[in-house]
């Protein structure tokens, strides 16, 4: 047993940088040379032109709320102990979609097309990308 906690995400020598950089508080996504499209999460191909020549580039950190869902019970643990939580799906300012949650808001202020900011939370050994209200 590795001692990874259960809400610890995989790493792996491809996802490091993408680790390293949000220990650091910096967002990473993958880049295609090919099409020129971004993606997230991180693949060693691009999920739309399936062109395998893609880099790291480094993200502004913008996006906007497309959608969420307070969570008030989650029996797995450590979320248990975070509830309420606000799961949530932006749109990065390069264009992905991404799957984070949103923390330093009300659940009454969140609104569809809000401005939001990477922010990171330690989650064991690795630190995670969350997103809070711009400015």
């Amino acid at each position: 047993m590795s001692g990874r906690r259960f809400d610890e995400p995989e790493t792996d020598a491809f996802t490091r940088p993408y680790w390293d950089a949000a220990a650091e508080g910096v967002l990473l996504l993958r880049r295609c040379a090919g099409c020129g499209r971004t993606h997230h999460y991180p693949r060693e191909f691009c999920p739309h032109c399936w062109s395998d020549d893609v880099t790291w580039e480094r993200a502004s950190g913008r996006a906007t709320l497309y959608t969420w869902s307070v969570v008030h019970r989650n029996d797995l643990p450590p979320f248990g102990e975070r509830t309420p939580y606000v799961a949530a799906v932006v749109d990065l300012a390069e264009g992905p979609r991404m799957m984070t949650e949103v923390v330093e808001c009300a659940a009454a202020e969140l609104r569809v097309g809000m401005e939001l900011e990477a922010a990171f939370r330690p989650a064991g050994e690795v630190t995670v990308p969350v997103f809070r209200p711009r400015g």
